[in-house]
């Protein structure tokens, strides 16, 4: 018997909608309440993007880095934190739902009622993405970049498999920690340590 050595690395299957399908903010956010079992997203070109949910580990930690989040949020008191089923509209029309994510009370409140209830059309100011054993580095480095390029000022992905912390802002290189302790939030989430004995 031969053993596979190939990578469990998966990538997510996409759907490509247009022009047979034009589908509205409204209509997506109708298939997403049908489908709450799925982990749905649409990229800037409009396609359906369909993604494995996580494994048990990688849901405990990311309900580990949740509840920090929203601790220091509760104490901090000038944002808004949001966990991994929430989905924001990007300016560059993308559909996407960070692992966590965090953006100031004033931009939450400039939303409409509506806008709050389904993907708000805003992009956070911070997002966080957790690798999973399956996901495949490049394509979650990929997605960090759109966020700085549609206007998160703090970004981090969290590789769990390489204990790294890749960390991104606007205008400057990527830089990375080899398997630190804490994680700073600093300037954009003034005071937030991220202990990572709970998420390695």
């Amino acid at each position: 018997m031969i053993l596979s050595t190939a990578s469990n690395e998966t990538t997510p299957l996409i759907l490509q909608l247009s022009p047979a399908i034009a589908m509205t903010d409204e209509q997506f956010f109708a298939l997403c309440q049908l489908n709450r079992d799925y982990r749905l997203e649409r990229n800037a070109k409009g396609e359906l993007v369909i993604m494995p949910p996580t494994g048990s580990e990688t849901g405990n930690r990311n309900a580990k880095l949740t509840q920090q989040l929203g601790n220091w949020t509760d104490d901090d008191g000038t944002g808004i934190n949001f966990d991994s089923s929430t989905g924001f509209k990007l300016p560059n029309g993308a559909n996407r739902s960070p692992d966590a994510a965090w953006m100031t009370l004033g931009k939450w409140n400039s939303l409409t009622e509506d806008q709050k209830i389904k993907f708000a059309p805003i992009c956070p100011d911070f997002v966080v993405e957790i690798r999973s054993p399956s996901d495949q580095l490049q394509s979650l480095q990929d997605k960090l970049q759109e966020y700085i390029d549609n206007g998160v000022k703090l970004g981090w992905l969290i590789d769990r498999k390489h204990r790294r912390v890749y960390i991104y802002r606007p205008q400057t290189a990527v830089e990375y920690l080899e398997n630190p302790t804490t994680v700073s939030g600093d300037p954009v989430l003034s005071g937030f340590q991220l202990q990572m004995n709970t998420i390695w």
